[in-house]
């Protein structure tokens, strides 16, 4: 064995194998490795992918927390429209907003609800949900406009929406959804394993 060789022997990762692809090596770039910090991350994943997820039934079935059970969607109430068109929708968008509201943003507010909170909750396709969810919650910022008078937040520039957001980011980032969720399994189908944006 030359002295090069050697070197290279010394250095090398133990587990590196020919068999290893540039992409696997990316995605454990990206994993946490300590118990403690995947179980947290997992912990900010359910609850995450949960506030989605109760969006989406109590709107659905008017549970009486932000949704009293007459304006259920299944009783004919209109999810996007009832907050389009209402006094919490302020600032110089407020016209825009008012313009989009009809039953297809309706079902696309649902769609994206339940979409975001099951596959968040069950670890799978983390990357669709941090961009799907991200602009969900960008529109809804932007919708309440956080600056001026009217504004019902109390900081403008990070408030709830924007945490959520970036909670779908960190999740999406470090795999979080290998923890107490489907994530290994789902990244092993075929058609993620082709397709890496689905992961």
């Amino acid at each position: 064995m030359t002295t090069a060789t050697a070197a290279h022997t010394l250095h090398a990762p133990a587990t590196a194998t020919p068999a290893r692809t540039r992409a696997a090596v990316r995605d454990e770039a990206q994993i946490v490795t300590s118990a403690a910090g995947r179980r947290a991350l997992a912990v900010l994943r359910l609850a995450t992918g949960f506030i989605f997820l109760w969006a989406f039934l109590d709107k659905t079935f008017g549970l009486g927390f932000s949704t009293p059970a007459a304006r259920a969607w299944i009783n004919g109430g209109a999810p996007s429209q009832g907050f389009l068109n209402s006094d919490a929708v302020v600032g110089p968008l407020k016209g825009t907003f008012a313009a989009i509201a009809s039953p297809a943003t309706d079902w696309l507010f649902m769609a994206a609800m339940l979409g975001i909170g099951i596959a968040v909750m069950a670890g799978i396709g983390l990357r669709v949900s941090a961009v799907a969810g991200s602009v969900v919650m960008l529109l809804m910022y932007l919708a309440e406009w956080p600056f001026g008078a009217n504004a019902a937040s109390t900081n403008p520039l990070v408030d709830y929406h924007i945490i959520y957001a970036l909670a779908l980011i960190v999740v999406a980032a470090v795999s979080a959804g290998d923890t107490w969720g489907l994530g290994r399994q789902w990244k092993r189908l075929p058609v993620v394993r082709a397709q890496r944006w689905l992961a």
